[in-house]
């Protein structure tokens, strides 16, 4: 990608819709008034592209980008540089991720890609009815939510400590300095942090939480009040000196348990041998070719139990087994066309999703490979479901090899939370991370300084449906939710060399956010910044949510005449992206964040 594209700027809004099907978001929208993003949109400040020749940095808040970018100069590594990023946002960030949650990594050494897969797992003692209540009936989403019911075995601490073993350059202990320095010195409170924490129905109700994010008033503590977290400073000590078994065995992990055992009202069945034993795990890199009009693109990412890169390749594959005649800008947007287009190839990407993906230690591909549902014969037949009007009901489809597994497809139900990391170092390594507690401020149970997450809510709630067929992703011990997030790296497709490394949050809009952006890097020639500007665009089963003032109304007028309820919602995504180009004929990497949260990127 040569600079053309910069020189339009970053106040340019393009639209590069990514929509997620009908079945999806029932749930979250349950009046058709509004529709809830996974966080709140708090303002949005446009940046700009930011240019470095050796190493760069982008993230969702600026004291984590200035962490990884301190370790960098360091002579760290990518994934040093990622780590020290990742505990900063625990303190910055607790919305969004910590400790208390999971995390996938994607790494490149420049010959090969790594996943490394912390995402958290059910207890051993929970059963695929953990969501019923007495009646069999499925609970509330918000009374599953919160307490403990809803706590996985934590993943983070021990996919960091394995990536950190194979990849780190500088001691583990200095990674955890700057988080340990500002938890201990106190931070600014942020406009984001302070909004999220007012904003929050159910963060009051943990004393903990209570004591250390508001006043004695019950109030936030507003912008700028510095917040010292003490107990978050003295367990990333432990971690540093110890290492991570100061936080999965002995007083910690009690703290752990005992915080979610003995909830008043909302018990779970994490137990200290679910901590003990967890494990990260690496799994094998998933893949598809992407040919664009100047090169062939390689784009990397998870397998199951993520289900992003599966959805975003059938998303591309599907695209390109469709007429060519719109996938161009008019006057900076894409027309009601190429939406209607993408929207139905995401919906049925969503309908695969739903069907087949969850954990692979407990459920098979079908026809033995996740790439089967990527497989260009397959997206073929799919694309014939793409029709000039809105399908009613976009089906899941069946890949060629496939046994009926008995499977049934998973309701109805929100994803919520999560922030993402983009690193490249002096030496060409790089990392997308993408980390998480699901909702906003996780199951809203604080411990030690840091929350608790709520991934279990990431499993079907209804196991089975009347006859008794099961659902992949339903609750089973020690199983890892089915995930959307979506870190990717994208390599040349000729000569392997990095290109990208990009990523979001945002629940199931994960996948919207990151295609959405890729698709205007890889064929719009646009900009890290101005791809990651692009107005968010969702389909539910009630609506097609826009950004506030995306369109035109003649193109408005046009999705509704291809069948499409269009309304306006803020839609807050937090996507960064560090992506390799030319200047002047000389390589540098450019980086792009988000400016719907408060993204910063630094380079050198």
């Amino acid at each position: 990608m040569r600079l053309r594209a910069r020189q339009v700027g970053a106040r340019l809004l393009c639209l590069a819709a990514l929509l997620l099907p009908a079945a999806w978001a029932h749930n979250l929208a349950s009046d058709d008034a509004a529709f809830h993003a996974p966080e709140i949109a708090s303002g949005i400040q446009r940046h700009h592209d930011v240019m470095a020749h050796r190493f760069a940095v982008a993230s969702a808040n600026p004291m984590a980008t200035q962490a990884g970018f301190e370790m960098l100069k360091a002579g760290g590594s990518a994934m040093d540089a990622a780590i020290a990023a990742q505990l900063v946002l625990g303190l910055v960030e607790p919305q969004s991720s910590g400790v208390g949650g999971g995390a996938l990594i994607l790494y490149s050494d420049g010959q090969r890609l790594t996943a490394l897969d912390g995402r958290e797992t059910a207890p051993g003692a929970a059963t695929e009815d953990l969501f019923l209540d007495a009646k069999g009936q499925p609970l509330a989403f918000y009374d599953a939510v919160v307490g403990g019911r809803s706590v996985g075995t934590p993943g983070t601490l021990r996919v960091l400590a394995l990536a950190h073993e194979r990849y780190g350059k500088l001691p583990w202990k200095k990674l955890f300095q700057p988080a340990i320095r500002w938890a201990s010195e106190g931070f600014a409170i942020s406009p984001r942090l302070h909004a999220q924490i007012q904003a929050d129905a159910y963060l009051r109700r943990d004393p903990q939480a209570l004591a250390y994010f508001y006043d004695a008033q019950g109030q936030a503590h507003p912008v700028g009040f510095k917040l010292r977290n003490l107990a978050y400073a003295d367990l990333l000590t432990r971690v540093a000196q110890q290492g991570v078994d100061a936080f999965y065995r002995g007083a910690v992990a009690q703290e752990i348990v005992d915080k979610v055992q003995q909830h008043p009202s909302n018990p779970g069945r994490l137990q200290l041998s679910d901590l003990s034993h967890y494990q990260a795990k690496e799994r094998e890199v998933l893949c598809f070719d992407e040919p664009t009009a100047q090169r062939l693109l390689r784009v990397c990412g998870f397998p199951a139990p993520s289900s992003g890169l599966i959805a975003m390749g059938q998303i591309f594959g599907i695209l390109r087994q469709l007429p060519h005649d719109h996938d161009h800008l008019v006057n900076g947007l894409p027309d009601a066309v190429w939406l209607h287009r993408y929207t139905e190839a995401s919906r049925l990407a969503f309908a695969d999703r739903a069907q087949y993906v969850a954990d692979p230690d407990f459920v098979a591909a079908p026809a033995g490979d996740w790439a089967s549902l990527l497989a260009p014969s397959y997206l073929q037949q799919r694309a014939q479901w793409v029709g000039e009007r809105r399908m009613p009901l976009a089906p899941a489809g069946k890949p060629a090899g496939a046994t009926d597994l008995g499977w049934v497809a998973m309701g109805q139900q929100p994803e919520h939370g999560t922030s993402h990391i983009s690193v490249v170092d002096a030496q060409g390594n790089a990392v997308a991370m993408t980390t998480t507690v699901e909702s906003a401020f996780g199951s809203r149970q604080m411990v030690h300084g840091f929350l608790l997450n709520n991934e279990l809510t990431d499993f079907s709630f209804v196991p089975r449906d009347a006859q008794g067929r099961p659902v992949a992703n339903r609750v089973e011990p020690f199983k890892r939710p089915r995930s959307s997030m979506s870190p990717t790296l994208v390599m040349d497709g000729r000569t392997g060399a990095l290109q990208m490394t990009l990523g979001s949050p945002g629940g199931a809009m994960i996948i919207a956010f990151t295609t959405k952006t890729l698709f205007g890097l890889s064929h719009w020639g646009l900009t890290p910044q101005q791809a990651i500007d692009l107005p968010n665009v969702v389909s539910t089963a009630d609506a097609l949510w826009v950004e506030p003032h995306a369109f035109d109304d003649a193109t408005l007028q046009a999705l509704r005449q291809l069948g499409h309820a269009v309304k306006e919602q803020d839609l807050p995504s937090g996507i960064q992206a560090i992506v390799r180009t030319q200047v002047n004929h000389q390589p540098v990497w450019m980086g792009g964040a988000d400016s719907r949260r408060e993204g910063l990127v630094l380079g050198r």
